[in-house]
Parts: C-alpha cells; structure tokens; sequence
C-alpha cells in the first residue's frame, strides 16, 4: 500500500514540475513578444516623424501663431 502512495505521490510531483515548467516558460515568451512589439512600434514611431518632419513643423507652427495671436 506504501509503494503505491509513493508512485502517486512521485507522478503528482512530476505534472506540478511540468506545469510549472511551462509557465514560467510561457510568461518570459510574452515578456519577449511584448519588448519586441515596442521597440517596433518605436521604430514605427521614429520613421513616421522623420519622414512627415515637414509637415508636422507646418502644423506646430500654425498652431503656436494660433495661440499667440490669442
């Protein structure tokens, strides 16, 4: 009866480790997807002001004589 106790006991511990295992696994995954889609949401972010600087100046500048001439 002792022996089974011991087989159960050793095949619970095994799933917790295994599950254990693949969460911890699982959460650095997200941390890793979630750096990666910043940095490009950043280069994104980066590309668009560089290429519309112009126009972007235009409108700053509108809006600064706009509140000036309040």
């Amino acid at each position: 009866m002792k022996a089974w106790y011991e087989n159960f006991q050793n095949a619970l511990l095994g799933i917790w480790c295994s599950l254990r295992s693949k969460l911890v696994c699982t959460k650095g995954q997200g941390t890793t997807e979630y750096a990666i889609l910043v940095g490009v949401l950043v280069v994104i972010a980066i590309l668009a002001i560089t290429l519309f600087r112009p126009k972007i100046q235009e409108l700053w500048d509108a809006i600064a004589n706009g509140i000036n001439g309040l």
